[in-house]
């Protein structure tokens, strides 16, 4: 049975069709990979997996574990270990960072965390992404740079250890130091976790350093072509040209 199972579905955002019947599967452990042009739905397809109520699921489905969550909201999805990283994400006035990791982490265990051993285990990630301690205790995003608020998104991934994390154009704008650190999380994440990746992407940086499973293209809301790493490669070589083509 996979982790995760999108089986032939539609999304529309403000009326308008985004997503015209894509399907694929994730089974535990694996690292998938979404490419593609921009504007081809990859962001929408990532944001209707979690429940975000912008996007209207019209047909088709999404499965945990076997489970039909299509029409579940996103807490109970999140809380069925499933993460998302955004491509921009929000600043979050008056919450700091160790206070909304804090609060997520009992909202989806469902029990009380020390506070001792919270400080010590968000330290030791912290670390690990070369952040700054006393961001901890700013307020979430608020202030941050473009790559500092990416290292927050890992951060989160690491502290919240999901079954499922979907990175949604994590590396983009980051340098290429910063790629590299973040790339360190999502592989601490792997080693410790061993959970499976779903990464949206139009580049490939971040890929440099990960075992890839199934790539997946998606041109004009629809499925192009799954393959291999090797697709990878082959898409930087060529660009996405002839899938574009293929699907005119």
């Amino acid at each position: 049975m996979a982790l995760l199972d999108i089986k032939d579905l539609v999304v529309s955002a403000e009326d308008k069709e985004i997503l015209h019947g894509v399907s694929l599967s994730v089974g535990e452990g694996e690292t998938h990979v979404i490419m593609g042009p921009n504007g081809a739905g990859k962001s929408t397809l990532g944001m209707a997996v979690v429940g975000s109520p912008e996007y209207e699921k019209t047909s088709g489905s999404v499965l945990i574990d076997g489970e039909d969550v299509t029409d579940e909201s996103a807490d109970k999805i999140a809380k069925k270990g499933v993460f998302i990283s955004f491509q921009n994400p929000v600043e979050v006035p008056g919450v700091t960072m160790s206070s909304f990791i804090k609060s997520a982490m009992e909202q989806i265990t469902g029990e009380r965390i020390r506070l001792w051993d919270f400080k010590k285990k968000l330290t030791a990630a912290m670390e690990a992404l070369d952040m700054d301690p006393s961001y901890a205790e700013r307020d979430l995003n608020v202030g941050f740079s473009g790559g500092e608020k990416k290292k927050a998104e890992i951060l989160q991934l690491l502290m919240l250890r999901p079954r499922l994390a979907i990175l949604d154009e994590t590396d983009s704008g980051l340098d290429v130091d910063a790629v590299r650190t973040v790339s360190a999380g999502i592989d601490l994440y792997r080693r410790e976790v061993g959970g499976a990746l779903l990464i949206i992407t139009h580049s490939t940086r971040i890929l440099d350093n990960l075992d890839v499973d199934k790539v997946h293209v998606i041109v004009d809301g629809k499925n192009a072509c799954d393959g291999g790493r090797e697709l990878v490669d082959d898409i930087n070589a060529n660009g996405f040209e002839r899938f574009i083509k293929a699907g005119a």
